[in-house]
């Protein structure tokens, strides 16, 4: 009779009854999502995809934890490539497979985040197998939520790692027969026979009474990060409506008809570990790192050096184990001590010794738009091969350093300025054949004035330990500067071909 009787009432604002929101969109969530005008409030998931689910747990356990200011997720290819376009914290995208490897280092630069990969069954369980055992069998301080709805689901249907026995895909068209395919990984128990983890946990979005417990799981994956515990990792199976072909109601209930059977819930680790703290490497933060590398460069820095030059592209050529990339590496060196901006790329064949070796040095008072060059100034060939190679790419006007007394007989470059230089035969005199490439060093300091001397001096001494070998460096630096000097210049006829005889 009283509800009867309010019913026919206005009801005031004192009378209204008071609702507590427990579902709303959380706001570790952007507001909008990057999609056309008209889908900026819809996901990129198709309707009953456990993806919607997966992110909604994990962005109410870091909200609840007050962790958003304090995450780096990490996403890497599959549908889960979406994730950052849904998560309002530090996002990274990387390479297929590679999450874990990429969390791993933002990890350990950064201990004081929370790192969070994200990935899929094609993308952990296949092409990512050795980077997720690697990373928990290190017992990296990460957490890693993996998505099994056995199946290749962005790229059209596949058989996945977990693909279930007799279940049909588009490469496994009569289902999945252990004696051609395999059985499907499990990798929950895989992880879970390995040292160093210290939670795993399998759960399933197949109705409201597990997916309470794939939430309280995620918290706990979580929590432990915060603690700083170490490897955590929560399986989630997940349904795959679109791909597998079904309506939503009817995914869920294969996850718990199919899926569950196959791979059984469970808490598979759950202990604190104990990892030996002798021979700890030492641990710096990118800040000390930066500041470390800001102070060296302070220090090492030569003042008033005036170069004649805006921007220097030279590449560098050779066999593998004539020292081509640590020359490179050297340049660059001496060009970031002289206040210049630098790069270096490094580019070798099969055969890391004896095979084809080159790189790229650019030296730019300008910031460096691609380490990639087309059309160097300068070449430094130390072999006929490297000539033969790349002495077409040279800019015209630009200069190559030969490590040979002379150019072959059928060969000539009339638009560019070739200088010879016996750089092996000098390293020999010189009681080292490893301090050729030194030797062209110096003939490409003297040569081109784009860097001093005694900044490579001083480079040298940093990098060379050996008190012996860095007395070699020394001789060799002066004997392939004073070789152009006295050999080169000196009474040089410059021959058509550009050589100086």
């Amino acid at each position: 009779m009283e509800t009867a009787t309010m019913a026919n009432h206005e009801v005031t604002e004192e009378a209204k009854p008071a609702y507590e929101v427990v579902h709303a969109k959380s706001q570790l969530f952007y507001p909008e999502y990057e999609r056309k005008s008209d889908l900026k409030h819809q996901t990129h998931y198709c309707p009953g995809c456990g993806h919607g689910v997966a992110h909604k747990l994990i962005a109410e356990a870091l909200e609840d934890l007050n962790l958003q200011d304090q995450t780096i997720l990490v996403s890497p290819v599959g549908c889960s490539v979406f994730a950052y376009y849904y998560f309002d914290v530090g996002n990274v995208q990387v390479a297929h497979g590679r999450a874990p490897a990429a969390a791993t280092g933002l990890k350990r630069a950064c201990p004081d985040k929370i790192v969070l990969a994200y990935q899929g069954d094609g993308d952990l369980a296949a092409i990512g197998t050795a980077e997720i055992v690697h990373a928990a069998n290190r017992g990296e301080k990460i957490a890693v939520f993996f998505v099994n709805n056995a199946i290749y689901g962005m790229t059209g249907g596949q058989m996945a790692p977990t693909t279930l026995v007799g279940q049909r895909s588009t490469t496994s068209p009569w289902g999945r027969r252990p004696v051609n395919e395999g059985f499907p990984l499990h990798m929950a128990e895989m992880l879970s026979s390995l040292e160093a983890p210290v939670y795993i946990e399998r759960v399933a979005l197949s109705d409201n009474k597990n997916i309470m417990k794939a939430r309280r799981a995620v918290r706990k994956a979580l929590e432990l990060q915060r603690n700083g515990a170490g490897f955590t990792f929560v399986e989630i199976l997940s349904p795959c409506p679109t791909i597998w072909g079904k309506d939503p109601v009817e995914a869920r209930k294969w996850v718990a008809e199919k899926m569950i059977p196959s791979f059984p819930l469970n808490v598979f680790r759950d202990r604190k570990v104990e990892i030996p703290e002798s021979n700890q490497p030492p641990q710096k933060t990118v800040q000390e790192v930066v500041e470390g590398e800001r102070q060296a460069a302070r220090a090492a820095f030569v003042p008033g050096r005036h170069h004649q030059f805006d921007h220097l592209d030279i590449k560098i050529a050779g066999f593998g184990g004539q020292g081509v990339l640590l020359l490179g590496q050297l340049l660059a060196e001496i060009g970031m001590r002289e206040g210049l901006e630098v790069s270096w790329l490094p580019s070798y064949g099969p055969e890391m010794r004896s095979g084809s070796a080159h790189c790229h040095v650019c030296l730019s008072k300008q910031r460096i738009g691609s380490p990639l060059l087309s059309r160097p100034n300068v070449l430094v060939a130390m072999n006929e091969i490297s000539l033969r190679k790349f002495a077409s790419q040279v800019a015209p006007g630009g200069t190559i350093i030969y490590g040979r007394e002379r150019l072959p007989e059928d060969i000539s470059f009339p638009q560019v300025q070739v200088v010879c230089i016996p750089a092996s035969e000098i390293a020999d005199k010189l009681g080292s054949a490893k301090v050729a490439n030194v030797v062209m060093m110096g003939a490409l300091l003297q040569e081109t004035e784009c860097l001093a001397s005694a900044t490579a001096m001083k480079v040298l001494e940093g990098k060379v330990k050996n008190p012996a070998l860095l007395e070699f460096d020394r001789k060799a630096l002066d004997a392939g500067r004073l070789y152009i000097d006295h050999t080169v210049a000196l009474g040089a006829v410059t021959q058509a071909d550009g050589f100086a005889e």
